[in-house]
């Protein structure tokens, strides 16, 4: 009995001696066991690394895309419209005055301040550079420093041709040199562009005017009711230039930033980042690339007939590669943050608890967000408003527009065409819409809310 128990108890103990050696190993098992941490560590860190490399390249490339690329849109700006002729003007080989720095500051066009030479700098603050010269414009383009627009320039410096980029549209500068011209800030709608004052330049409106089935005249009428902040991304599909009121049926430039997590990417919902770059780049830049949208039926788009925009094929694709990094680096902007003291901070906390309770905004502008995660449409009876502009669209409805950042685009007003021209607009009408019974207080202290998004 005794001896049996000596078997256990050495058994016992040299079954914990294992399960001790096992647990915390010795220096031999401390070595073996570092290696293997070593080796698991680096196969993760080298794939963790392919990973960081690819998303700092994706994110470089889709900068330089949003910023510079025209998918060789060069072909319908300057080759089909001439509109280079007009900026150049007769004296520099163009046609008509020509397009000084003062005039393209007028119509909204942006100078990146971070490409003009120290020199031109210096010379720009002492008065010796004559911003009434077209030449100067043309002198701005050779440095690749008007945003959204490049020229090309033949062996001579003759101004032969010119392409647009995304950033026309969806950067502005921060002023910090003088009015127009200053640091870009991409994803900022630029709602000082005129856009159809600009096009209206163009020597040849023909190919527009075939387009539509229209005459030049027609085409300049459209052009000039669309004003700054504005253009028409259905006009070419549909033809509907003006709302049943008779105002302009063009919308508000929107916002390219804080579109991480939000799947309707525009107003009506056509689609997400991706798809939209997608449809502007080729039917609106005029691209060269590939669209597929069995959804444009004429039907419902008559000059799809004649435009070919529900199915587009160039055998010289400039567009299709680059999708997936623009995309990612539009992902990559982030909604701008309220300067401090452009709001009330009292009234924004008040407000916040308004936003998530009395006023019930967070049932559709879920935090953070500020958007419906997943589908977001509604249609125009659930929000109050006309159906105009839904049914230009495939979904016949409207998304819930993120909030973020919205203090930066409050000029042109708000919803898809400027229809409330402030905040506190806004806030009545879903004050009246819904009922909420919100006082002039919560009502100016929701306002203050959506200002410090």
């Amino acid at each position: 009995m005794n001896h049996t128990k000596k078997v256990v108890a050495l058994l016992t103990g040299c079954v914990f001696l294992l399960l001790l050696a096992a647990w915390a190993p010795g220096k031999k098992s401390d070595k073996a066991s570092s290696k293997s941490a070593a080796d698991a560590s680096a196969a993760v860190s080298a794939n963790d690394q392919q990973i960081n490399n690819n998303m700092q390249a994706m994110f470089n490339q889709g900068r330089q895309i949003f910023r510079y690329d025209t998918f060789g849109d060069e072909a319908f700006w300057g080759g089909a419209l001439h509109l280079h002729q007009a900026i150049a003007g007769e004296n520099l080989g163009g046609v008509g005055p020509g397009v000084s720095p003062k005039t393209a500051l007028s119509v909204g066009l942006k100078v990146d301040a971070d490409a003009l030479p120290a020199s031109l700098v210096e010379q720009i603050k002492a008065g010796k550079v004559n911003l009434d010269d077209p030449a100067t414009t043309l002198a701005l383009l050779k440095l690749n420093s008007v945003v959204g627009v490049t020229g090309f320039f033949d062996k001579q410096g003759k101004l032969q041709g010119m392409g647009i980029q995304c950033a026309l549209c969806h950067s502005t500068v921060d002023d910090s040199f003088a009015p127009g011209i200053g640091h870009r800030l991409d994803g900022w709608p630029n709602r000082d562009l005129n856009v159809g004052a600009i096009v209206s330049l163009a020597p040849n409106l023909q190919p527009v005017a075939d387009l539509l089935g229209v005459d030049v005249p027609t085409v300049k009428k459209v052009l000039g009711s669309w004003g700054p902040g504005k253009y028409d991304a259905e006009l070419d599909q549909d033809g509907k230039a003006l709302r049943p009121d008779g105002k302009s049926a063009a919308t508000l430039l929107p916002p390219a930033f804080g579109l991480a997590g939000v799947n309707d990417a525009t107003y009506t919902g056509w689609g997400s980042v991706t798809y939209w770059n997608a449809y502007v780049a080729n039917t609106q830049m005029h691209g060269k690339g590939a669209f597929s949208e069995p959804r444009l039926t004429t039907q419902q788009f008559p000059i799809v007939a004649r435009s070919h925009y529900n199915q587009v094929r160039n055998s010289d694709d400039q567009i299709t590669s680059k999708l997936g990094a623009l995309q990612f680096y539009q992902l990559g902007i982030p909604a701008p943050k309220a300067p401090e003291g452009s709001y009330n901070k009292a009234q924004a906390e008040r407000g916040k608890a308004l936003f998530s309770g009395k006023a019930n905004c967070a049932s559709c502008h879920v935090p953070d967000l500020y958007t419906e995660p997943g589908s977001s449409l509604h249609t125009p009876e659930e929000i109050g408003i006309d159906d105009f502009h839904s049914s230009r669209s495939p979904t016949k409805k409207y998304r819930t527009t993120p909030l973020r950042g919205l203090w930066s685009h409050q000029k042109g007003g708000f919803y898809h065409d400027g229809r409330f021209q402030t905040l506190n607009e806004v806030v009545v009408h879903y004050n009246d819409h819904f009922k909420l019974q919100l006082t002039d207080q919560e009502q100016k202290d929701l306002v203050e809310f959506l200002k410090s998004l």
